[in-house]
């Protein structure tokens, strides 16, 4: 194998002695919080309140390096949309007759009109 990778023997077996490095260390210990913190979150969290979670902690950390570290490891925020309610039904003002009765069977042309108010929900 070292031939075909083109290194000395000696020094492959030195790198796999070597002690890992503190840049590496603090990246693992980062990660690991930052999964905490996803998964506290019910996975809602995305990088920047991930950011604002660890800098509020004392952490010195960017938010492109928080979500490059969520995107290396397959962290998305969930998207959760509120509720809007589109119909009013506690009014005051005045209903129509339902006239078809559900009887949507014409006899002539332009005897009855109808439409549909279905409203789509949006993708």
């Amino acid at each position: 194998m070292c031939k075909v990778l083109q290194v000395y023997r000696s020094g492959y077996y030195a790198w796999l002695k070597r002690p890992e490095s503190e840049r590496k260390r603090h990246r693992r210990m980062v990660t690991r919080r930052i999964h905490e913190i996803y998964l506290s979150s019910r996975r809602l969290y995305g990088s920047p309140k991930i950011t604002q979670v660890l800098r509020g902690e004392g952490l010195q950390i960017g938010q492109k390096t928080v979500a490059g570290i969520m995107r290396e490891n397959g962290l998305k925020s969930r998207t959760v949309r509120k509720y809007k309610a589109t119909t009013n039904s506690k009014h005051n003002h005045p209903v129509h007759d339902n006239v078809l009765n559900q009887t949507f069977q014409a006899e002539r042309p332009n005897q009855v009109w109808m439409s549909d108010i279905t409203y789509g929900t949006p993708s």
